[in-house]
């Protein structure tokens, strides 16, 4: 079962796709917005379809604290409404840090500022995956392939 993540910012929306398993997540690409929300909608329902992806998680602005952070609401509806265009499941991740760490790991990494632009939203979506197959670990890849 294939599942999609989202790192949803305002120009540009991050994806990340696991694999099979259901074990590792990979960054996948990066689509810029439009300016109308439904073309969005449509071409995140496509990417869903093609990559016959069963999930789709949206990252959760939450604070440090846990609690929904002033975005939140807009991304549940977000949510919503990408669940109204796709037959996969939509869920809500918490993405509490993933943007400060895919954008320090990038800088160890040595990328130029031109790079962390262009990747810094698929990195991001590829670690609220990470996070969420982690904590699902026994729903998906850990009972198809037990440890040694």
């Amino acid at each position: 079962m294939s599942i999609l993540a989202l790192d949803v910012g305002e120009k540009r929306i991050g994806i990340a796709i696991s694999d099979q398993a259901g074990n590792i997540a990979l960054p996948l690409k990066t689509l810029v917005r439009g300016d109308c929300l439904d073309k969005d909608l449509r071409q995140l329902a496509a990417i869903a379809r093609d990559r016959q992806a069963q999930r789709i998680v949206v990252g959760l602005p939450t604070s440090l604290s846990g609690q929904p952070g002033p975005a939140a609401q807009q991304m549940t509806d977000f949510a919503e409404a990408l669940d109204q265009v796709t037959s996969a499941e939509v869920v809500l991740w918490d993405e509490r840090l993933t943007t400060v760490i895919a954008e320090k790991t990038m800088i160890a990494a040595e990328a130029k500022r031109h790079q962390r632009r262009q990747h810094i939203d698929k990195v991001a979506a590829t670690l609220i995956l990470q996070n969420y197959l982690d904590a699902h670990s026994d729903d998906y890849g850990s009972q198809e392939h037990p440890s040694p």
